[in-house]
């Protein structure tokens, strides 16, 4: 994988971890009063919760009180009226005389139309008999008592049963009074009148309480929007209630008609079609329950909308901080990514790169910094690459400096001897292609030459070193179009020509034949140069390897030092000289791999 690649991508990473810890530092600031409104809403609602709670038990207390005061009026009419000394033996006399007869009924009449008159709750009074006469105030009609027997209804029933104690009848239209079928809403308490001395049954008294006012002060009184107060009897029935269609029903639900009949809690929920409801309740004195029905939801809208206000704006300024620390990140992450950029192509040795970020912020005196960095880092590459092609070029010049009187030693030596023994021709044939081999150095500027001028070098040497052995040295050369062309220090192939006639074609005597091949790749020249000597012994090449080694045992001699040094003077890492045998064929092969330079490839391929 490409290192500058996953830095890149490394840095990218880095840039969305820095928008991502923004967006939550934000998060977390908007978190941490949407939290302290979450702790109030259920501080509040706890609150609400428990001031609902005191509030309705509160107002079915009210409710309670209010209907025990109505029927407390009811209760006081009924214990006076049946203590009248008058009124009993009025009900009594079941065959009284017409004087008598005209004289209870104007005795009861008044007393009961005063006593109504004087008790706003009262709405009508009545003593009822069974045989004889009935009275009642108000507009009573006798003649609709005698439509059913008293004996066969319920009311009358109840009475019996309690047997002079008061009685409570569920609201309902008073069947005694009105004209035609228009009666009014009541609520009766029923009493046996009781014989005194024989304590028989004479009579009933019917105190009948205003049933609008009942209704009335229960409508004063709200619980909820909708909610309200019923009442219920010790069975769980409905005796007062303001949906009127509900009188005599018992409560739907069995777990709430038992709770309301006889539980013990004061407060009850339930759900019907699908709505749940809140009840409380509040014993009344004769055994009746006064309940207190509400949607649960009319007491939680206020809270659940709160609830959904908080989370609707946590949401909202999540999102918003969410945008925000996108923009945020952007405005910071940018610039960086900007500056990562060339910073890559810095990386990449183009110093060359330089940032536009403007701001006058923090990360815009990062980038001015980093322009000025890469600026004097230029310079100092500059400076660097101009110290070190001097040294080079130094040491190139002194290798030079060693070769060329090493070459010269040898040609002189050999024109010497041959002046001693008086060849006269070959040491002449010898001058003249030394002459022609300083004049082809001389006439070329630099350190370096072409492959193909290199070898016309060789050549003319071993033209030098067949007159000294007075033999035939054959060359063969088998060159690429593209190596002929290759740049070379100069005297780069000639020692180790030099290496094979000595150590590899002399010592065997007579003449020999050397080859010499150059191949061209895309990123190296391969030199491959071969003799048909002696060869080298394992040993010896095991030796080679170390340059030290070879250079301290006298066997590479300079001429081979100087192109181990060459090579790594100028040719960039990789390229190396490697000596080996050669096989069955004998002789010995050195073998020079060459990598182009950086500059030359990248010319190539832009070609």
């Amino acid at each position: 994988m490409n290192p500058l690649a996953w830095g890149a991508g490394q840095r990218l990473r880095g840039s969305k971890r820095f928008a991502t810890k923004m967006i939550l530092a934000l998060l977390v600031v908007i978190l941490i009063p949407t939290l302290t409104s979450v702790l109030f809403y259920n501080a509040s609602s706890k609150l609400v919760k428990k001031n609902v709670r005191v509030t309705s038990l509160q107002l079915v207390r009210q409710a309670a009180d209010a209907l025990s005061a109505i029927m407390l009026a009811g209760t006081d009419a009924s214990n006076i009226l049946y203590s009248d000394v008058k009124l009993q033996q009025a009900a009594r006399n079941t065959s009284p005389t017409p004087e008598d007869e005209e004289a209870y009924k104007t005795y009861v009449s008044n007393l009961l139309n005063n006593y109504v008159g004087s008790n706003s709750f009262v709405k009508t009074l009545y003593v009822l008999r069974e045989e004889g006469t009935s009275w009642g105030s108000g507009s009573f009609k006798l003649s609709k008592i005698y439509v059913q027997s008293l004996h066969d209804l319920d009311w009358a029933a109840m009475a019996r049963e309690k047997d002079g104690e008061t009685a409570w009848g569920r609201l309902a239209y008073d069947p005694y009074s009105g004209i035609g079928d228009i009666n009014d809403l009541v609520l009766p308490v029923i009493r046996v009148i009781k014989d005194f001395e024989s304590l028989d049954d004479v009579g009933y008294l019917l105190v009948n309480l205003d049933g609008n006012k009942i209704l009335d002060r229960f409508g004063q009184i709200r619980l909820g929007d909708t909610g309200g107060f019923f009442v219920v009897d010790e069975s769980g029935t409905i005796v007062i209630d303001r949906r009127l269609d509900r009188l005599g029903q018992p409560l739907s639900d069995p777990e709430l008609r038992q709770w309301a009949a006889t539980g013990k809690t004061a407060e009850f929920e339930h759900e019907e079609d699908g709505v749940r409801y809140y009840h409380i309740k509040q014993l009344l004195s004769n055994g009746w329950s006064v309940v207190g029905s509400v949607p649960i939801h009319e007491i939680t809208d206020e809270l659940t909308r709160m609830r959904r206000l908080i989370w609707t704006s946590a949401l909202g300024f999540a999102l918003l901080a969410v945008a925000i620390g996108l923009v945020l990140a952007r405005q910071v992450t940018k610039p960086i990514q900007q500056l990562t950029s060339q910073m890559k192509v810095a990386e990449g040795g183009d110093f060359t790169a330089r940032t536009e970020v403007r701001s006058k912020d923090e990360i815009g005196l990062l980038s001015r910094q980093f322009n000025k960095m890469i600026k004097r880092v230029d310079e100092l590459v500059r400076e660097v690459r101009e110290v070190h092609e001097g040294r080079r070029q130094a040491e190139l010049r002194a290798v030079m400096h060693r070769i060329n009187p090493h070459f010269l030693f040898n040609t002189l030596s050999t024109i010497k001897w041959l002046v001693r023994y008086n060849q006269s021709a070959k040491a002449y044939n010898a001058l003249s292609s030394l002459v022609l081999l300083l004049e082809a150095n001389m006439g070329k500027k630099g350190s370096f030459v072409t492959l193909a001028e290199e070898l016309d070098i060789v050549a003319k040497y071993l033209s030098i070193l067949q007159i000294r052995y007075d033999t035939e040295f054959r060359l063969h050369l088998d060159i690429a179009s593209e190596a002929e062309t290759f740049p070379v220090p100069r005297m780069l192939v000639q020692p180790i020509v030099e290496n094979a006639v000595f150590h590899g074609l002399v010592p065997v005597g007579g003449g020999g034949d050397i080859w010499i091949e150059a191949r061209a790749t895309e990123e190296a020249i391969s030199i491959a140069i071969r003799d048909n000597g002696r060869g080298i012994s394992p040993d010896d090449l095991q030796k080679l390897d170390v340059p030290q080694g070879a250079e301290s045992s006298g066997m590479t001699g300079i001429g081979l030092t100087h192109v181990r040094e060459w090579i790594r003077l100028y040719y960039p890492a990789g390229s190396e000289l490697r000596i080996d045998g050669g096989g069955a064929a004998g002789g010995t092969v050195v073998r020079m791999k060459l990598i182009k330079p950086a500059d030359d490839i990248a010319k190539r391929k832009g070609e």
